[in-house]
């Protein structure tokens, strides 16, 4: 099972307003080219819904579906896939006040299940997925977003302008 965390601080805006920001998924494809679409169907009552994915991957394309639950109260966004191309697809963001700030904390968990080539695949799939997510970000905020780590080196290198 591979782990991807992200630690970010949002500058001066609530945990209210970041989680309404976030959990816009249909946002996303408009923010990364990675992310090639997201259908977003909600319940009802606005806590649950089931989105459909599909990220560009190395030369092809990863699509799956999850369930989704968002606890605004809780400041709490839960995922997990229902069906898809990975065997194990699970995580959760999390916002919390930081100051005049909120702190974000993103946090997943895949796995393939294809054991004989999880050496060469995994690592690669860790990438993608922390510096989509890392885009992602950086397109919902803007200069608002501080990463408690470096940044990824493609996303560095969007940031310097050096492209």
């Amino acid at each position: 099972m591979q782990k991807v965390s992200i630690e970010a601080v949002i500058k001066d805006r609530s945990p209210e307003e970041v989680f309404d920001v976030v959990s816009d998924f249909g946002r996303y494809p408009d923010l990364v080219d990675t992310v090639r679409a997201v259908t977003v169907r909600q319940d009802s009552d606005g806590q649950r819904a089931v989105s459909d994915w599909e990220v560009y991957f190395r030369n092809g394309v990863l699509s799956w579906t999850e369930g989704d639950v968002l606890d605004r109260s809780a400041l709490t966004i839960s995922f997990e896939q229902v069906a898809g191309d990975f065997d194990v697809f699970t995580g959760e963001w999390r916002m919390a006040v930081s100051d005049a700030n909120t702190r974000l904390s993103f946090i997943a968990e895949f796995d393939f299940g294809v054991p004989s080539l999880s050496t060469i695949i995994d690592p690669v799939a860790v990438r993608v997925l922390t510096e989509t997510m890392e885009t992602i970000l950086m397109g919902l905020f803007e200069n608002e977003v501080v990463f408690e780590h470096q940044p990824s080196q493609e996303l560095a290198h969007l940031l310097s302008g050096a492209r």
